[in-house]
């Protein structure tokens, strides 16, 4: 039995040793895989880096760090990242950070983008389009970027779109320039070594997982190889054991014994020894597995992020079917809008023949009726002042005859002379009215009007009529207006004398002046004046014709007047291209409300 055991283990040990010298070829070469590539990686930021120092910058001093933007989840970010706490570019301390989108890039100097994350580079481009933004990719086709990399062996080449750099106002170092591919078809060489390299990879990372599942199985393998040797050693302690019971019971010689224990020992030894190997290589292995899963995991986001990528741009590609419809929709809209325009086109130039003839009828039209206001106007004029001079005969003879013949006359003689009077006088002042009435409108000198001013004017004058009611009169937000200064007085004077004088006896007036501003089919604004009067109040059925020439509510010996001042209030507001209404209650009050336009 001693000497089988050995024979067994030594076996054992030469499978193990075979498999782990198989799996440790398969570690080294994928970790000088992994060198190399983290060397490819380290070299892409150095020419990053060196790029960005052999341009000039026109804001420079301006700046107080350089920012650097990797678009995409691209893991150059962290190589970036690591190069910049180490160096500076000019002076300069760096700054790294990340876009997923186009949209999102911003307050940046340098720009890197990979081809393997399909973005257009025609839109990116156009986003970083005169905001001194220097462009490097990588992997892209000749001549679409400022400065495109381009994987050769262990190493970058790269080629200069000058045109591109020049339209943004940078200036290259000549090294850089010498150094650089000039020939389209060299790139187009490197650019399809790239793509084979890259299908090599993908060829290689499935050769590495079927390598990976094939680790695992010989693991396994080692494993159940170390549960055998573990069953060994318990039969040899077993047999140990027995050997001792068989010795004591045969009396063996204390030489014997100490030389078989000793030999027991060192085999046991030997074998634990062995087993702490093989235990200390198992663990070995297992961390380098746990190295190639984490590795493996690594690219299985690094894919699921190429997916997503790849997902968005689909997602982009449906867009713009979507926008290619939508635009043909459109044309086709539009050429439908055309042929409708083209034909009331057609439709309106016969309308418009039509129309010309009508406004010259309209136009002769209004040729003879401003003709006929104009005689109108003659003849009113013409008429008052032929009215006039007879009243003014008979004023004078009444006057004379109760100057001349007073003692002549009895009382009712005197006071029928005083009634012709009185009517002979109220005569002329309807007379004078009605013209007044005839001139309104008729000035077109406008100028600017302080409202505030002018109410303060106005109660000057009707100072006397203002004492003897002891009136109150207030504004509020008066602005500045544009019309005609005697008009607009006359307006005023109106509205504050019909407030004063249609009152309740014992009942001191109350008037209040305020204004805002208005906004009409939202195309003119207007001033809005409201003028409140705590008066008699107007009823309900007349309201709708207080605004009429020589129309009164009230006898003449209750409230004096000639019933046309509302009327004069109408055509001022009127002429200036306002409007006037009124709300009022019997015994509580009128508020007037007129309008004038803001601007003329």
């Amino acid at each position: 039995m001693i000497i089988n055991t050995p024979k067994f283990s030594l076996n054992s040990k030469s499978i193990f040793a075979f498999l782990l010298v198989c799996f440790l070829f398969q570690i080294s070469a994928q970790s000088q895989e992994a060198n190399n590539e983290e060397i490819k990686r380290l070299q892409r930021s150095i020419f990053i880096f060196n790029f960005t120092q052999q341009v000039s910058w026109s804001n420079l001093e301006a700046l107080n760090q350089f920012n650097i933007g990797v678009l995409g989840p691209d893991r150059t970010i962290i190589d970036l990242k690591s190069l910049a706490l180490k160096r500076r570019i000019f002076n300069k301390p760096v700054k790294v950070v990340n876009f997923n989108t186009v949209e999102d890039i911003r307050n940046i100097q340098v720009l890197y983008v990979n081809n393997i994350y399909n973005y257009d580079i025609n839109h990116v481009l156009n986003k970083i389009a005169s905001k001194n933004i220097l462009l490097i990719t990588e992997d892209y086709k000749y001549h679409v970027s400022m400065i495109n990399m381009v994987n050769a062996g262990n190493s970058f080449e790269y080629e200069i779109n000058e045109n591109s750099l020049e339209q943004e106002g940078f200036i290259l170092a000549e090294s850089l320039i010498n150094n650089a591919i000039t020939s389209s078809e060299k790139w187009k060489i490197l650019y399809q070594d790239v793509n084979k390299n890259l299908n090599k990879t993908k060829d290689t990372s499935a050769l590495q997982e079927e390598i990976i599942k094939n680790s695992e199985k010989e693991i396994l393998d080692k494993e159940n190889v170390i549960d055998t040797i573990s069953s060994k050693l318990s039969d040899q302690e077993n047999w140990i054991n027995q050997l001792n019971k068989d010795n004591q019971l045969q009396n063996k010689k204390l030489e014997d014994k100490v030389a078989i224990e000793n030999q027991l020992e060192q085999i046991i030894n030997s074998q634990l020894d062995t087993l702490k190997a093989q235990t200390e290589t198992i663990r070995k292995s297992n961390e380098k597995i746990k190295i190639q899963n984490d590795f493996l995991a690594t690219q299985l986001q690094d894919i699921e992020k190429k997916k997503a990528v790849l997902k968005q741009n689909n997602n982009q590609i449906s867009k713009l079917k979507l926008f290619n419809y939508l635009l043909v929709a459109l044309v086709l809209l539009a050429l439908i809008a055309c042929y409708s325009i083209y034909r009331m086109y057609v439709t309106n130039k016969k309308f418009l023949k039509s129309l010309k003839q009508k406004n010259a009828v309209i136009y002769k039209q209004t040729q003879e009726l401003a003709s006929q206001n104009k005689e109108l106007e003659q003849f009113a004029y013409i008429t008052s002042h032929d009215l006039k001079e007879p009243l003014n005969t008979i004023s004078g003879l009444i006057v004379l005859l109760l100057e001349e013949y007073e003692d002549k006359l009895d009382e009712d003689g005197k006071m029928s002379l005083n009634f012709i009077n009185e009517s002979s006088l109220r005569m002329k002042t309807l007379i004078d009215s009605l013209l007044e009435y005839s001139r309104l409108g008729k000035t077109k000198a406008y100028n600017t009007i302080n409202t505030t001013h002018l109410i303060e004017a106005i109660k000057t004058d009707l100072g006397s009529m203002i004492s003897k009611s002891k009136a109150i009169i207030t504004t509020q937000n008066l602005p500045t207006i544009i019309g005609s200064d005697i008009e607009i007085r006359l307006l005023f004077q109106n509205l504050i004398s019909n407030g004063i004088k249609f009152i309740d006896p014992n009942t001191t007036p109350n008037i209040t002046i305020s204004c805002i501003k208005t906004e009409e089919e939202d195309v003119q604004e207007y001033w809005q004046f409201a003028v409140t009067d705590n008066g008699i109040g107007i009823p309900e059925n007349y309201q709708d014709r207080i605004f009429a020439i020589f129309q009164r509510l009230h006898n003449r010996e209750k409230y004096e007047g000639t019933g046309i001042g509302l009327a004069h209030c109408k055509k001022i507001v009127e002429s200036h291209g306002g409007k006037i209404w009124l709300t009022s209650k019997e015994g509580i009050g009128t508020t007037f409300y007129f309008t004038i336009p803001a601007a003329v």
